[in-house]
């Protein structure tokens, strides 16, 4: 099924303004997200094909089976929680059946790990994003042999500058293990190919070294150490990174670029905004998800506010959520018998 399909069928139950202009966020250049609760054709309710969410291409309008939206909300899950929460100025469409779903029904203290955890989520999001503004990494690999190292008395020497001052080639080699001793191997030289060595490694992007046979009369040349823990991480990161470069949206990356701050500010603007949510359910049992410091806000998105300082703020939110969690009165998590008895009431009304 597609949208098209929800919308000629008339199977909407619920549609909004979601993302920023819910929330009174937006500006003069935010997208129009459209979020929504759809109900299936009674035949493929009662048939194999359930389908719980159906999306465009770019994931900017988004519709959720009403079963599917009743367990989310069971959940806490903080999108879902807000998609209920719209303000009467964002619902473009609401069926009748809509309003025996009550948001208050839903809230919980289950909402201090949903929202707060998901907040934390962006905030690792945002330092990795961090790491990988200061720290970009070139797009030549690094092979294996970056990672070894010979041994020379009391220090160790780079292995590929030992292979210059040796002026040989690393085809021009062989290792051996040494017995207990992990990652150290003996080295040996042939430069005239006499005892067919296989070199150190196969291509640039093995994983580990090539083996050799050694005569037992060869003389080692010196000890490698290969540090392969250092290399899984470094190729790990160069993976995370060049992925990143592909999939990253430039408009936004250039935006936190221009502002100098090296973190996702948008990002940042709503882990504040998810947290200070969680305080207000955790306070009032409600939830207005219109913002009352938008012009705070907007400020974090601009990069007017620096990293350290909003790591400060997200903290103390935390632990002001924390100490309201202690003394709410709102449930540990809702009501799952009365949640499926309403999914079961809407269903049978619909169908």
């Amino acid at each position: 099924m597609t949208i098209k399909d929800l919308k000629n069928q008339n199977l909407i139950l619920f549609e909004v303004i979601a993302g920023s202009r819910s929330f009174g966020l937006d500006t003069a250049t935010s997208d129009t997200d459209i979020k929504g609760v759809f109900y299936l054709p009674k035949e493929k309710f009662f048939g194999l094909e359930y389908i719980p969410q159906i999306s465009n291409e770019t994931n900017d309008v988004v519709y959720y089976e009403l079963g599917r939206f009743i367990e989310l909300l069971t959940k806490n899950n903080p999108n879902i929680i807000e998609l209920l929460a719209s303000p009467e100025s964002c619902i473009i469409y609401s069926h009748p059946i809509m309003s025996k779903i009550k948001l208050e029904f839903f809230l919980s203290k289950l909402c201090k790990e949903t929202f707060a955890g998901y907040a934390a989520t962006q905030i690792k999001k945002a330092t990795g994003l961090k790491k990988k503004i200061l720290n970009p990494l070139p797009k030549k690999r690094k092979d294996l042999l970056d990672f070894c190292y010979i041994v020379s008395g009391y220090k160790s020497l780079p292995l590929k500058k030992w292979l210059k001052y040796q002026e040989i080639t690393q085809e021009q080699c062989g290792v051996i293990n040494i017995p207990h001793l992990k990652d150290v191997y003996a080295i040996f030289i042939d430069k005239c190919n006499d005892f067919n060595y296989r070199g150190l490694i196969k291509s640039d992007d093995s994983n580990q070294l090539s083996l050799s046979s050694v005569p037992k009369e060869a003389r080692e040349a010196g000890y490698l150490y290969c540090n392969k823990d250092a290399y899984s991480a470094y190729c790990k990161d160069y993976r995370e990174y060049w992925d990143w470069i592909a999939k990253r949206n430039d408009d936004r990356y250039n935006t936190n670029s221009l502002h100098g701050k090296n973190y996702d500010s948008k990002n940042m603007m709503h882990t504040i905004r998810l947290l200070q949510s969680a305080k207000e359910i955790l306070t009032n049992g409600s939830l207005n998800i219109r913002v009352s410091n938008r012009e705070e806000l907007l400020k974090i998105k601009s990069g007017a506010i620096e990293y350290d300082d909003l790591m400060a703020k997200a903290s103390h939110l935390i632990q002001e959520i924390e100490a309201a969690a202690d003394i709410s009165t709102l449930p540990a998590k809702p009501d799952l018998k009365k949640a499926e008895a309403l999914l079961v009431r809407l269903r049978e009304e619909l169908y």
